[in-house]
């Protein structure tokens, strides 16, 4: 008895063989389209609107199946493996579930644990250059600082003189969400009426100071 999901592997077969638009589409023609959607699905989760996020979960499945598709044809791999493989990779980062001796423990511990079993993983893809861990290069700058602060305090690198640390947590405990909002966005409009490019400038600071902390390390 065919599911929902094979329904829709069947329907996005069927385009690819006889429309003449899909049959065009390889992985980075499909990579701006991958984005679109998934911004579009951030907005319904933003605005909490339910019944629109609905069709935008089908709008980004409808990319995972149709990038699964050419690489299907191109004798690599398909959407079986990759639902496989992910569900291989769930299942050994939660032994507290699946392990023989399992036991839930705290939301950290999770953490924790799923971290040093990613850390002891097989890689894939470019192997990683320096200290830091590789970000995707499409990440938007704030969320690329975000995640360099997070890996130098994770790792307890010293940051004395590249980042003011104390600064950094004095300024954290005088923000909520809608102070930070405001001020990200009166940071913003600054830029803007200076002729400054923040992301850009963010980007740009933010590996200076992966930089000069790796020199630091590696010294």
């Amino acid at each position: 008895m065919s599911t929902a999901l094979d329904e829709l592997r069947a329907t996005m077969a069927r385009l690819r063989r006889e429309c003449p638009w899909d049959r065009e589409q390889t992985h980075a023609s499909l990579a701006r389209c991958l984005i679109d959607e998934c911004s579009e699905l951030l907005d319904t989760i933003d605005r909490q609107d339910l019944p629109h996020m609905r069709e935008e979960l089908g709008d980004v499945l409808i990319q995972v199946i149709f990038h699964a598709l050419i690489a299907e044809e191109g004798g690599h791999f398909g959407f079986d493996d990759v639902a496989r493989d992910i569900n291989a990779k769930l299942i050994r980062r939660h032994p507290h579930i699946y392990g023989e001796h399992a036991k839930p423990g705290t939301a950290g511990e999770v953490v924790a644990t799923w971290e040093q079993i990613k850390a002891a993983e097989k890689k894939h893809g470019p192997a990683q250059a320096g200290i830091f861990k590789e970000q995707p290069p499409r990440l938007p700058a704030l969320m690329f600082a975000e995640a360099i602060w997070k890996q130098i305090e994770k790792r307890r690198w010293p940051a004395d003189g590249v980042v003011d640390a104390a600064q950094v947590r004095a300024l954290g405990d005088q923000l909520d969400e809608a102070d930070l909002g405001r001020r990200l966005f009166e940071l913003a409009a600054a830029a803007r009426v200076h002729g400054l490019d923040p992301e850009g400038a963010l980007r740009r600071h933010t590996a200076q100071v992966m930089e000069e902390i790796s020199a630091r390390m590696e010294s």
